[in-house]
């Protein structure tokens, strides 16, 4: 019988999770982004290998998602949020985080709560990529204005995705401001 479990973070536990992606960053600060993202690969592999919980499993292509997004060349991130996308990356890239991920069953659930916050944090980024991913797609499938090569026209649709990500920040910025900030986490 599976058993649901609810709960919120509030500020204060916010800040514990956000100091451990910083400890984390400081610790892989002379990582180089490739050696960051093939170790956060050897986690997201360890985790579909293994005899992981359903809740780890359910959430681990997103961090996938992210290791995609610094590696994606025609992507071209920005600096800024690279080293935000890194920074996340590190926490994943380190088996020895808040809980071990080799405790059984429980190794990964500060995996799991912190894939969540990397979501809501890097949500327009995420948003973005995937809707990048898409429109090159779509460019493969021939399906653009023909009179635009392919680099142009993934140009474009890059350009117009880094401006809406850009925008959607600062706008979720400002509103955060206004409210206080919780995040409720649930663990299936």
């Amino acid at each position: 019988m599976p058993l649901r479990v609810t709960f919120e973070l509030e500020d204060k536990d916010l800040q514990f999770f956000r100091a451990n992606i910083r400890q984390a960053q400081k610790k892989a600060g002379s990582s180089s982004a490739e050696e960051i993202t093939s170790k956060a690969e050897e986690m997201i592999a360890d985790v579909r290998a293994g005899s992981v919980p359903a809740f780890v499993e359910q959430r681990i292509d997103r961090v996938q998602s992210l290791v995609d997004m610094v590696r994606d060349a025609e992507w071209q991130l920005a600096a800024k949020e690279r080293k935000d996308v890194l920074a996340a990356l590190a926490y994943f890239a380190d088996p020895q985080d808040i809980i071990p991920d080799s405790v059984p069953v429980l190794g990964y659930i500060d995996d799991a709560i912190m894939i969540e916050l990397v979501v809501s944090e890097l949500k327009h980024e995420i948003d973005s990529f995937d809707d990048f991913c898409k429109y090159r797609a779509e460019e493969r499938a021939r399906n653009r204005n023909p009179n635009l090569s392919r680099e142009q026209y993934l140009g474009i649709k890059r350009r117009q995705l880094h401006e809406r990500m850009r925008r959607r920040r600062a706008s979720k910025r400002a509103s955060a401001g206004a409210s206080a900030r919780r995040t409720r986490v649930r663990l299936f």
